[in-house]
């Protein structure tokens, strides 16, 4: 006989861990909910109230999903207060943070603080899981660390994605979408019984869309005047199979390739090195946008400047199977969780992101990243009268690759010339010599014939003959460098409640896990480009002084300005054939307990401590502190130790919930990726502390197909108090300066989220609805580094969407929105490469111990914009 798709309740991790159903996302067969007390949690084959669960959660359902325009995690974030998510270089550089502790996603050598778990299965860094997600049943956002059930440990939250499972009920379904910016794009999936035990379900979707930037290519070989574009398909194939009322398997297989170009960054402030930019690519110029008088901000504009070309690749398919086993003699359930996932990336992209050609990576297969896994896990669950309980093995082995490698272009050279003698060499083009007139000494890079100081003109350089205006960079790879890393983890864990009374539960969960690591590489150089730090680093003996690279300072010391520069990672020969191994092991215990008492059937207070654990790795970069490159490429690992109390109400008849949690977190060994103008580095920050509350609502009201589910989060994300000593590598720390006891990046005070939904039948065999979804965020900045220039004001991005259609669904017209009040904001801020310094007195700190002066900042700030306002239509089937 068929067996509806209900008769298997799997416990899972989010079972276990309390994660919710959304408040319109119930099983398929129920109608949408209409008081609290539909809002249900699956635990261990019983039915549970999410206001009994004592753990903070948002729950997204699919109508609301849909309503939002939520497709990839990203956009996630407009219905989940305290969450933001970036992307930055490329979309496989995507980062997310809750209540302000997030991972920055340059590196892959660094684990999730937050992380994604899509049906069941971990994915280890969060760009895995970025892009059409497909047919989502709900998304459940569980916030502050845990440290017990979710595959491998997580310090900040965890986002638990359920896709639609496949329906013995057959149905066709398919949707067609057209928008500004070129967009079109379509879905078809198809579920149905294939036996009277197997149930399968096909979901295929393709998206294109034109670019959100325009670029000035400058002096090119780029062609590509839009970046940011679109340009994936996905696949996704499911089978159900029940051979008997006790077992059932769940097999999945998903494909998902995109080939787009991303992702470009524009000015946002303009510092003195733009009219050198300028001056290489005229006539082509300026390559860069002009400054503005007084040395300020930019207006806002989606024009980017990108002589070369930003092609990304990313590759991601993987394999999943779930199996359940029922034994009702004991009441209890054996669930096996196997997974295989290959996820690859490859990219080209200016470095310089100006007009003209100075550095960039090349699309030749030669800079990329990948990360391989397979993961088992098994958990035993069952209850009692008294007792809820769960013993688990999770055991995972990764592989992870990156390759990298820098390009010099054409302009190189004489950029470098620039920096350091304020000339253009007679070789690029003009009279010899060629001067540019008087610079200001943007931090010192200028050097001159007497070393000026930072700030100070330079007008005295024309007298430099042009065969000695600069050392000599050739065109061409700098250097090309391959790092592997495996990873083998294995834990042990068990979550267990207790009723204690009728009223009463304690909950007790706990993981025990042993990591460990091992990273080979070989960092490679190129050519003959780093002969120019190779004749400074001798200059520096005083018996190799007769002969200086720099014009006129021979017979003394290569100038410390001038030596940084010329010692850059990718022009510095000490990386020259460099191998590297290293290995390390780890044991962690972490877990969980709560204790709830519920005080009628309306009123549940909680409490409850976490410990939650991030693994220590390697940091897959060139990294030096001064000119010599750091012996090690290890960071250690993170922690963090939870405390909540909270309140979970029901108001008015049961058809409204108000929660109210407050958290106090405070992270050990965070680990900070910051990007220090020339390599990302992570460094471990002693101390992050996150104070504050978060509080959700969701009203069913009186108005029949009307609901609002909302929520605040306040938060007070700060650093401890710190300096050099206190970081694994000192030299550091000027860059850092501005961190001890500031407020953490991406950690705004405030975070409001508000979705009004209405869906009903309107007569005449028709259907109509909307969804209006917002998002407030007040002030943050958007470095790792808290420069001021990269702070983003408070914003607000609004989300509509207007459908009507026939009152059984066959057909959908919905018309939406998204930004639909334009609102003008920034991802991530971030100081130019070589274009100026902000940190310029890196010696000597100022009154408020930092190492910033405002005065002496020269830096040419670029950002990674928010998404503009987007529009279209969507029309959707079902049969």
């Amino acid at each position: 006989m068929r067996r509806n798709l209900q008769l298997r309740t799997t416990v899972s991790a989010a079972v276990m861990g309390a994660a919710v159903m959304g408040f319109a996302g119930v099983a398929a067969a129920q109608d949408a909910p209409a008081t609290v007390d539909d809002i249900i949690v699956t635990a261990q084959k019983r039915e549970q109230s999410l206001q009994d669960v004592p753990i903070v959660v948002t729950t997204l359902s699919q109508e609301l999903l849909d309503g939002a325009g939520v497709r990839d995690i990203k956009d996630l974030q407009i219905l989940t207060p305290g969450l933001t998510v970036t992307s930055t270089q490329s979309e496989a550089s995507t980062t997310v943070r809750i209540r302000g502790a997030g991972t920055v996603g340059d590196n892959p050598g660094l684990e999730s603080s937050v992380g994604v778990v899509i049906d069941g299965v971990y994915r280890s860094r969060n760009s895995v899981g970025f892009g059409d997600l497909g047919e989502l049943s709900r998304i459940e956002v569980l916030k502050g660390p845990q440290g017990t059930l979710f595959g491998k440990n997580t310090s900040a939250g965890v986002i638990n994605i359920i896709t639609e499972r496949p329906s013995f009920d057959p149905s066709i379904s398919a949707e067609l979408t057209g928008g500004n910016f070129g967009a079109i794009g379509g879905s078809v999936s198809v579920t149905g019984g294939l036996t009277d035990q197997i149930a399968g379900r096909l979901f295929v979707a393709h998206r294109e869309r034109d670019g959100f930037y325009d670029v000035n290519v400058g002096d090119g070989p780029n062609s590509k005047t839009e970046d940011n574009t679109q340009n994936y398909w996905t696949g996704r194939g499911q089978l159900l199979i029940l051979p008997s009322d006790d077992v059932s398997v769940r097999l999945i297989a998903d494909y998902t390739k995109r080939d787009e170009f991303c992702c470009s960054a524009v000015q946002t402030r303009v510092g003195p090195s733009q009219a050198f930019i300028a001056a290489l690519t005229a006539p082509n110029g300026p390559g860069q946008r002009p400054p503005v008088a007084g040395f300020g901000t930019v207006p806002f504009s989606r024009l980017a400047y990108s002589n070369r070309e930003t092609p990304q690749e990313i590759e991601d398919m993987g394999l999943s199977a779930e199996a359940t086993i029922d034994f009702p003699s004991i009441n209890a359930t054996l669930t096996s969780q196997t997974s295989w996932r290959d996820w690859s990336f490859q990219q080209g992209m200016d470095l310089d992101y100006t007009g003209a050609d100075i550095l960039y990576r090349a699309n030749d297969g030669s800079n990329g990243y990948g990360v391989d896994n397979l993961t088992q896990e098994f958990r035993l669950a069952g209850t009692s009268d008294k007792l809820d309980w769960l013993v688990g093995l999770f055991a995972t082995k990764e592989g992870v690759y990156r390759d990298d490698s820098y390009v010099y272009g054409s302009d190189y050279n004489a950029f470098a010339s620039f920096l350091l003698t304020a000339t253009l060499p007679a070789a690029v083009g003009g009279p010899s010599p060629s001067r540019l007139g008087c610079f200001t000494n943007p931090n010192g890079f200028l050097v001159g014939t007497a070393g000026a100081a930072a700030g100070q003109p330079l007008c005295v350089i024309g007298a430099v003959p042009p065969s000695a205006a600069a050392p000599t960079f050739s065109a061409g790879k700098a250097y090309q460098d391959h790092y592997s890393q495996r990873s083998e983890s294995v834990a042990l864990f068990t979550n267990n409640t207790y009723r204690v009374t009728e009223a009463f539960d304690i909950n007790l969960g706990l993981r025990y896990t042993y990591d460990s690591k091992r990273l080979l590489g070989i960092q490679d150089n190129l050519g003959t480009n780093g002969a120019a730090c190779g004749g400074a680093l001798a200059n520096q003996n005083p018996a190799n002084r007769t002969v200086s690279p720099i014009p006129g300072t021979a017979n003394v010391a290569t100038p410390a300005a001038a030596l940084g520069l010329l010692c850059l990672p990718w022009s510095n020969p000490l990386y020259d054939n460099r191998r590297i191994q290293e290995k390390f092991s780890d044991t962690d215990l972490s877990g969980t307990i709560k204790a709830s008492y519920r005080f009628n059937p309306s009123i549940m207070v909680y409490g409850s401590y976490a410990r939650g654990y991030k693994g220590a790795g390697y940091n897959m970069d060139r990294v030096q502190t001064g000119v010599a490159p750091d012996a090690s490429l290890f960071f250690a690992a993170e922690t963090v130790d939870s405390y909540e109390a909270g309140v979970k109400t029901t108001l008015f008849n049961r058809t409204m919930l108000l929660n109210l949690t407050y958290f106090d977190q405070k992270f050990e060994n965070f680990q900070l990726n910051t990007f220090l103008g020339t390599a990302f580095v992570v460094e471990s920050i002693p101390e992050l502390t996150s104070r504050g509350v978060d509080a959700d609502m969701v009203w069913f009201t009186p108005v029949e197909g009307l609901s609002f589910q909302g929520g605040v989060t306040y938060t007070d994300a700060k650093y401890g108090v710190f300096g050099a000593g206190d970081l694994s590598s000192p030299g550091r720390f000027p860059q850092l300066s501005l961190l001890p006891g500031a407020r953490a990046s991406f950690a705004p005070e405030w975070s409001v989220t508000g979705a009004l939904a209405f869906d009903r039948e309107l007569g005449g065999g028709l259907r109509g609805g909307f969804n209006l979804s917002a998002k407030y965020s007040t002030e943050y900045n958007t470095g790792s580094d808290l420069l001021p220039y990269k702070n983003q004001d408070a914003f607000t991005v609004v989300n509509g969407r207007v459908s009507i259609g026939s009152a059984d669904e066959r057909w959908t017209l919905e018309v939406w929105g998204q930004n639909l009040l334009e609102e003008e904001y920034t991802q991530v801020g971030f100081a130019a490469p070589l274009q100026g310094t902000a940190f310029a007195n890196t010696t000597t700190p100022q009154a408020d111990g930092t190492f910033y002066n405002i005065a002496t900042d020269t830096a040419t700030y670029n950002a990674y914009l928010g998404a503009p306002r987007t529009y279209g239509v969507t029309l959707k089937v079902r049969y």
